[in-house]
């Protein structure tokens, strides 16, 4: 737990700070991208989610681009500029796989953003650390099914701690500011979750879009047997949950951290063991 009191200038400095200093640079396109074979190739452009990846890349830059000057505080505005500046090379990075591979994506319009940019940076922060949350699991379960090369999942795991610095960054700046409008900690833990409830409608309709062939926009849920010869929600649950933890041990403990969604997580994996303890006649009719 952290022994910095939300709002006060020594969180704000600590993890404004602490987000500069973990900044990476590099360019996707000098990445050290790998040769595929044929069987590769075919995989990678099996992915039916590529599409919507980068939209939603090039609309997370957009958005943060917009909403960092509008922030009053010139420590707090710089370290979201450099979020903006990294979503957008999120996107230019899967630009890049995308022509490189000769993967059948093309570039949408963005939509229109909200007057509102304070609100539309909170919405799409939140569906950022749902969308992690759940990625994390998926990432792991393609890795370990090897379906494509290791030199390519080197190159995403780099994307993969930018994302987790910036859900970390994000539930931190969001305890600074509703803290500085005088939000006890259980007023910012309703409000954290109306917006999660927020975002996971947005995620069921994209889990029913979903649904239709190679429409992609659900990859956790959805997509996720892909990789998989049998999929299993329970060890989904477990390896988002896991993932979840180990990643978060590379930042520092004084920092505050996503609570919710792994407390739901432990919670279902709780109920489930519960289950399987309460049936042993049906584990053992399987065997």
């Amino acid at each position: 737990m952290s022994r910095i009191e939300a709002g006060s200038e020594t969180h704000k400095d600590l993890f404004c700070s602490q987000f500069v200093a973990t900044h990476q640079v590099f360019d996707p396109e000098t990445l050290p991208w790998p040769e595929l074979t044929d069987t590769e190739l075919a995989r990678l452009r099996t992915i039916p989610f590529w599409q919507e990846v980068y939209h939603t890349e090039r609309r997370a830059g957009a958005i943060v681009d917009a909403f960092a000057p509008r922030i009053a505080d010139p420590v707090v505005r710089e370290a979201v500029a450099l979020q903006g500046l990294e979503e957008a090379r999120h996107a230019k990075l899967i630009r890049t796989m995308i022509d490189r591979y000769g993967i059948d994506a093309t570039e949408q319009p963005l939509e229109r953003f909200p007057a509102d940019l304070e609100t539309a940076f909170i919405d799409f922060g939140f569906g950022e650390c749902l969308d992690a949350f759940l990625g994390f699991g998926a990432f792991k379960n393609a890795r370990q099914s090897q379906f494509l090369p290791e030199k390519l999942f080197e190159i995403f795991d780099v994307l993969m701690f930018e994302e987790t610095r910036h859900i970390v960054f994000f539930i931190n700046y969001m305890a600074w500011r509703e803290r500085r409008r005088g939000l006890g900690r259980v007023r910012r833990a309703l409000k954290s979750t109306r917006y999660y409830g927020r975002a996971l409608g947005r995620l069921l309709a994209m889990v029913r879009r979903g649904q239709q062939p190679n429409d992609g926009r659900d990859f956790a849920v959805t997509q996720a047997n892909v990789f998989l010869d049998s999929f299993s929600f329970r060890q989904f649950v477990e390896d988002c949950y896991r993932e979840n933890a180990r990643r978060m041990r590379e930042f520092d403990p004084d920092l505050m951290q996503p609570r919710l969604l792994p407390a739901m997580a432990d919670l279902a994996l709780r109920g489930m063991r519960l289950w399987d303890r309460s049936r042993p006649h049906l584990r053992a009719g399987t065997r």
